[in-house]
């Protein structure tokens, strides 16, 4: 694969922070190897973990080789980084179902298994940290770092000198020496070359450059993106629920999908960018298209498109702007029918709902005890019948008049009816 140049790229796409100098001549020298490190602490990796996945994925792209490092050592220390307190340890058995778990999601961004000579590698460094003792590691590689170059970090002068911290521990004052040494293994083992990270990581990477040059003999390089945030300041990654997560089972492909299509104008422009693999010349031609009618979302739809695709698929993706397009456009009783009942749901999240019995769907529920003495949806019989009478009840979207009677084949997924009066007012019948 013939190189393209890979800090050109992550520049117009706004990726890139800091580097080292000569970091683009290095790399345009010819295919090199750079890896980027993932915290194991979970079983899913979220979409705060997209920005350096996707520089992973560039990279390949360009022609160069990408080191997907699993930190299951350092997952047990925790990294002190712009953060304000230790995590939870978790044991080796978590750890490696956690890595699995992240193998596969990032094989959905990076080939592992092409045989090309550029084919993505994951490794995880509690392989050489486990048979490393406390002794040999201090003599071999503590000694070729002074504790003033480690307190000048500002990820540890945060920490010792923040008002709202209780310290440091030594445990995570280490931490830099741990992902230092990282990049020397690779740098001997892989070949590995540079380092990535977000702008926080700069500290952590540029002690591994030091520790190649005082113990390898060589030059490491250090590249950081910076740390994404919305346009109105909040964090990126998170929504009223938390993690917006890529496991279907935490996040599912709905709501993900539903996170990047209310994305606002201007994140739209820069997200674009960031976390899809569209070109140059498609993504300007799309932000002007986009700007001459905002109202239409095109933008938007198409980020919300491309990412649920390569994080899910494309079935996945039809199914969610299938189910976005029940509650916000025209949609018939089957294509409610069509959800699955996390999608159903995750579609009508926080809609009121009451219980019905399974003897009461038998019989056949009267729609005017549907609407008021069964759910309260409605106050009373009156207005139940003046709403019917207005023509403003549906029954799983579609109109119904005051014969109607609900059965077994109202329901959704065996379990559900949507009641509905006018637009935007919704009620869901449980069957229990």
């Amino acid at each position: 694969m013939a190189l393209k140049n890979f800090v050109e790229e992550l520049t117009w796409r706004g990726m890139i922070h800091d580097a080292m100098p000569d970091t683009e001549e290095h790399l345009m020298e010819q295919m090199r190897a750079a890896y980027i490190g993932f915290d194991p602490t979970a079983d899913s990796l979220h979409i705060g973990n997209l920005v350096p996945i996707m520089m992973l994925a560039f990279f390949q792209r360009c022609g160069h080789k990408p080191v997907a490092l699993v930190g299951g050592a350092t997952g047990m220390i925790g990294d002190p980084s712009g953060k304000s307190s230790e995590r939870n340890l978790l044991n080796e058995e978590t750890l490696q179902h956690n890595q699995e778990c992240v193998r596969k999601q990032l094989s959905q961004f990076l080939d592992f298994s092409s045989g090309e000579a550029n084919e993505a590698v994951m490794v995880n460094n509690y392989d050489w940290m486990k048979e490393f003792s406390f002794l040999d590691f201090i003599r071999d590689v503590g000694k070729h770092i002074t504790v003033n170059y480690m307190m000048a970090k500002d990820s540890v002068k945060n920490r010792i000198t923040g008002e709202e911290t209780e310290g440091m521990s030594f445990t995570e004052f280490t931490y830099q020496l741990v992902q230092g040494y990282d990049f020397l293994h690779l740098f001997k083992h892989q070949g590995c070359t540079l380092q990535m990270g977000g702008s926080d990581q700069w500290g952590n990477i540029t002690t591994g450059t030091e520790l190649i040059r005082r113990i390898g003999g060589g030059k490491g390089y250090a590249l950081t993106c910076p740390l994404i945030t919305k346009s109105d300041g909040s964090k990126f990654g998170k929504s009223e629920g938390g993690n917006v997560w890529l496991d279907a089972k935490r996040t599912s492909p709905y709501k993900f999908y539903q996170y990047w299509l209310n994305t606002s104008d201007e994140d739209a422009e820069k997200y674009i960018r960031i976390f899809t693999f569209l070109d140059k010349d498609t993504i300007e031609t799309l932000v002007a298209e986009h700007r001459e009618a905002p109202h239409a979302r095109s933008l938007q739809k198409r980020l919300a498109k491309e990412v649920t695709i390569t994080v899910h698929n494309e079935v996945e993706y039809e199914n969610a702007v299938k189910a976005s397009e029940i509650l916000f456009g025209r949609s018939t009783s089957d294509d409610l029918k069509s959800l699955d009942e996390a999608t159903f749901l995750d579609v009508f999240d926080g809609v009121p709902q009451a219980e019905i019995s399974e003897g009461e769907i038998q019989e056949g529920l009267h729609i005017i005890a549907a609407l008021a003495e069964k759910s309260g949806f409605l106050k009373s019989n009156g207005e139940a019948r003046r709403a019917l009478k207005e023509n403003s009840i549906s029954v799983n979207k579609e109109k119904v008049s005051d014969a109607y009677t609900i059965g077994k084949s109202d329901l959704i997924n065996n379990k559900f009816v949507l009641l509905q009066r006018g637009k935007k007012n919704y009620f869901i019948l449980k069957l229990v």
